[in-house]
């Protein structure tokens, strides 16, 4: 289902990759963007046990269906939801708004608003419901109008502080959006960050040179900051943690969820021009028993970055790194030319894997002689505990100040 309606989410169950029942949904978070640009869907507002509220990125759902909504990511931040300056809730902000439609210059109530799936993976409010008032005791005409055919909604042209910036912004990717941030003066560069939601600033920190994201880090409140690297990549947030002192670094540790630190902390153990200091934690793993059909619903999960999609890992379990036995790789290609119902075990490249302690000019030719994008990290007792990825290889390889380079061209 690639377009529905808030009102409708409102109260459907949310489950975990599992068929956990995780809670359900309260309401729809959306950033809105100055004149008729639809609004981007930031995340779910998901109450769970004990009537927590907690928030759940967009970027981890991978079906909105009728009767559940499910979710490619058992992890959640469990923290209790608070809106941030740039946020908007549609239930319980957006409906009930008066807007005037466009076309005929009539004014009218939003009633319920419509979420769309775009090509590029991310969810925008592309519909609205606009119930004009009727006679006493009648009900007006009621309208089903796309985004830009009303106006009283969108952000002003002026007056907004970093919101305005930040909506002229909207559609750039990460790193066009670092370098833009790197042109700005400081103090604005500063309140922009402060006006990104969590994950869009982990995404723009990644891009980022390490001198820039501890200067960001820090302007940040201690607790936001464990929020933001919450949301980066584990291999990303521990390179970002590695440059700053152990204090500073313990502390933010222990503000993060539990489980959204241990994997940062695995990483820190390693050296950072080693296979284990390069990997990410997060790849895709899969039970031997997982079908073909299972693994590439894994691999379209938007999150993941072209590198990770390219293959996924097979281990015994648990599938949380360090894993179970590993057992071998499957490439994507090898596995759109079999039927889907087949085992994915059945497909294995056995590739002897790199070591954590494998140094870069070993993972270097490692990917030169087997022409891989992604490539499996294993420890002593066979266990799965990571991938590396060429970005990340390409990272290291390139001389430290080579952002800086590209963004000057």
């Amino acid at each position: 289902m690639t377009r529905a309606y808030v009102s409708r989410l409102a109260g459907l169950p949310v489950f975990d990759p599992n068929g956990d029942r995780v809670g359900r949904v309260r309401d729809v978070v959306v950033a809105l963007r100055v004149g008729t640009a639809t609004p981007r869907v930031l995340g779910l507002v998901v109450e769970v046990v004990a009537r927590r509220r907690i928030f759940v990125p967009m970027g981890r759902v991978t079906s909105v269906d009728p009767g559940a909504v499910v979710l490619g990511s058992g992890t959640l931040n469990l923290k209790r939801f608070e809106q941030r300056r740039g946020e908007t809730l549609v239930l319980g902000e957006l409906l009930d708004r008066t807007v005037t439609i466009r076309e005929n210059g009539r004014r009218g109530t939003v009633v319920d608003a419509g979420i769309e799936q775009t090509r590029t993976g991310e969810w925008e409010v592309t519909r609205l419901a606009v119930q004009e008032p009727g006679r006493i005791g009648r009900r007006g005409q009621l309208h089903q109008l796309a985004w830009a055919e009303v106006s009283g909604l969108s952000l002003p042209e002026t007056g907004q502080g970093a919101e305005t910036l930040i909506a002229t912004y909207r559609e750039l990717n990460a790193a066009d959006l670092a370098h833009a941030l790197q042109d700005l003066p400081i103090k604005r560069r500063h309140e922009v960050a402060e006006a990104l939601d969590d994950e869009r600033l982990a995404d723009v920190l990644g891009e980022l040179p390490e001198a820039e994201q501890i200067t960001i880090l820090g302007t940040l409140e201690e607790a936001r900051a464990a929020d933001v690297l919450e949301e980066m990549d584990p291999d990303d947030a521990a390179d970002l943690l590695s440059e700053l002192s152990n204090v500073d670094r313990n502390r933010l540790l222990e503000l993060m969820e539990p489980g959204e630190a241990e994997p940062v902390r695995q990483l820190l153990q390693y050296t950072e021009d080693t296979a284990g200091g390069l990997m990410t934690s997060e790849p895709v793993i899969l039970a031997p028993d997982a079908t073909i059909a299972e693994a590439l619903a894994r691999v379209r999960e938007p999150e993941l970055t072209p590198a990770l999609a390219s293959q996924v890992y097979v281990c015994r379990p648990p599938s949380a790194t360090p894993t179970g036995r590993y057992l071998g790789l499957a490439h994507i290609q090898r596995l759109l030319r079999e039927p889907p119902s087949t085992l994915v075990s059945g497909v294995l490249d056995d590739l002897e894997p790199l070591r954590p302690d494998a140094p870069l000019a070993e993972v270097t030719h490692y990917f030169a002689t087997y022409n891989l994008v992604a490539a499996p990290v294993v420890d002593e007792q066979g266990r799965l505990v990571g991938a590396v990825s060429v970005d990340d290889v390409l990272d290291h390889l390139l001389p430290e100040d080579w952002r800086e380079r590209a963004r000057r061209g």
